[in-house]
């Protein structure tokens, strides 16, 4: 019970990347996330996330009252702010590998890929802390 499988959360929401930001923020918010995979036909190409949607949202210093932001992030597509070249793992990788990772690049999730490039989940640091919680609570599952 040590590999990313075991832990990723499978089937993760996504978004295509000809959506708007504003569309993935509202996407987010409904389904309590803050990672979205980004998809072109089916397949993965990127991932956008909260603190991505910060970083290209304007500051409260604009000049920009809130519609016209909210107006600008509408017509903005999510493939023009999305990170196309996440870190990604397999399930097949060892958890304590993902979790060096995040530690490493100071992520706060991992897209999982299969060996053709397919998104088949998606490892977030609750999802090891959950491991972590597991593991404490029941060593055997070192084993």
């Amino acid at each position: 019970m040590l590999k990313v499988a075991d832990w990723m959360t499978k089937n993760p929401i996504t978004i295509e990347e000809d959506a708007s930001i504003i569309e993935a923020v509202h996407r987010m918010k409904e389904a309590g996330v803050r990672r979205l995979p980004v998809m072109r036909n089916g397949r993965f190409v990127g991932l956008l996330t909260d603190r991505i949607v910060k970083e290209y949202t304007p500051s409260r210093a604009t000049c920009l009252d809130t519609w016209e932001i909210h107006y600008l992030l509408s017509k903005t597509p999510i493939k023009d702010a999305m990170n196309d070249q996440p870190f990604t793992v397999t399930p097949e990788t060892d958890l304590v590998d993902a979790a060096e990772l995040i530690k490493e690049h100071k992520l706060h999730g991992l897209c999982v890929v299969d060996a053709a490039g397919d998104l088949v989940g998606i490892l977030t640091t609750v999802d090891i802390l959950r491991a972590l919680l597991a593991i404490c609570r029941q060593p055997e599952l070192l084993k």
